[in-house]
């Protein structure tokens, strides 16, 4: 009988979350094509000015990708590959065209031991090599989880440069705590210098880059076209995968408050809200396991103007957020089934470029 109400609470469970998966539309409006074929993780990718792709492969391999040939970059810092942790997200300097910096992070181990945590590094490129390089942050103490490197990075209006690293798996000890890093949006000036503004100067023993705590494992960062503000999402546990907003000197509430479970079916707390920590704008349950975050202005697709875009990796589709007020009215799968999507990002053609895993680079094409 045991076995019968296990089997029951299984199959119940499972068309439950069949059901909960695929409740949004699946867009029919539109097609692909293939830009950068057989990459294995496209965990960022950015347009230099000449149209050429730079793409950050997670198992360390930059590539050039320019007149449809790929060239591997050269000169690499050294990069440490465990777990989720690799070559990760790359962007480049609001004023790129002039001073040539970009912005890699990665994962990295500067001791004896075999552990990591994610780096933040600046570069120029000069004849498909790395050079002038400069780590502008480096997480401590390394450890050997291989979970939640975050990582994203962007810059806001005023040319400050943020980017996150995940609370690594120790969800009980780093995400609360200012003088850890993990679990965590950080901001620094374009040299790696800290501002003077930053939420924790001041505060004894804090990591004075922190931005806003409390967060697990986000995987997306993106400048608002409009308002500047800084948005996220990150992965919750089994269920609540949130989108934030930013905001200086902001507890996000991670594992104090949290709409996900743990992965087995056990409760991490009872609480959705408590005083002093901030409300996700949207959460998923289940989780879609976000990566990747981009809004769109282009006029290629204007039903979707302003509409925000986030890969799911789990469920192998881009999902598009209609907004209204800041809150997900609507949501509707793009390239559903293709593959894993791990990164996005509107080219400077207008269109909309997405790396998915084991497929490469795709550009979402109207149909006419």
């Amino acid at each position: 009988m045991k076995h019968l109400f296990f089997l029951l609470t299984t199959l119940i469970s499972i068309s439950f979350y069949s059901c909960a998966q695929d409740k949004n539309p699946v867009n029919t409006e539109h097609t692909y094509e293939i830009i950068v074929p057989d990459l294995k993780i496209p965990w960022g990718f950015v347009f230099l000015p000449d149209g050429s792709i730079l793409i950050n492969e997670k198992s360390g391999k930059m590539i050039l990708f320019k007149e449809g040939a790929k060239t591997t970059v050269s000169n690499l810092p050294e990069i440490k590959v465990l777990g989720q942790g690799g070559l990760m997200d790359i962007a480049l300097h609001p004023d790129y065209k002039n001073n040539g910096w970009l912005y890699i992070s990665y994962a990295s181990s500067n001791d004896e031991n075999q552990g990591a945590h994610t780096s933040i590094l600046r570069a120029k490129l000069k004849e498909n090599k790395l050079v002038h390089q400069e780590v502008l942050y480096k997480a401590l103490p390394n450890t050997t989880a291989g979970q939640h490197f975050g990582s994203r990075i962007a810059f806001d209006n005023a040319g400050y440069l943020y980017f996150s690293i995940g609370e690594r798996g120790e969800r009980d000890i780093n995400p609360q705590d200012i003088t850890r890093d993990g679990g965590k949006i950080y901001r620094l000036h374009d040299d790696g210098t800290i501002p003077i503004d930053n939420p924790f100067v001041n505060t004894p023993n804090a990591k004075k880059a922190i931005y806003s705590y409390g967060h697990r494992n986000p995987q997306g960062m993106i400048k608002h076209p409009i308002t500047g503000k800084i948005w996220i999402h990150e992965h919750g546990p089994r269920g609540g995968d949130e989108i934030n907003i930013i905001e200086s000197g902001k507890n996000y509430g991670w594992p104090k408050i949290t709409y996900g479970i743990n992965y087995h079916g056990t409760k991490i707390t009872n609480k959705t809200k408590l005083p002093g920590m901030e409300q996700p704008i949207h959460y998923w349950s289940p989780s879609i396991a976000p990566s990747g975050m981009e809004f769109i202005t282009s006029n290629i697709y204007p039903n979707w103007k302003d509409n925000l875009l986030v890969g799911s990796l789990k469920f192998q589709y881009l999902d598009r957020c209609v907004l209204e007020n800041n809150k997900v009215v609507f949501e509707e799968r793009l390239l559903n089934d293709l593959g894993r999507v791990r990164s996005v990002c509107q080219g400077p053609d207008g269109y909309i470029y997405v790396g998915i895993e084991n497929v490469g680079i795709v550009k979402i094409i109207p149909k006419k």
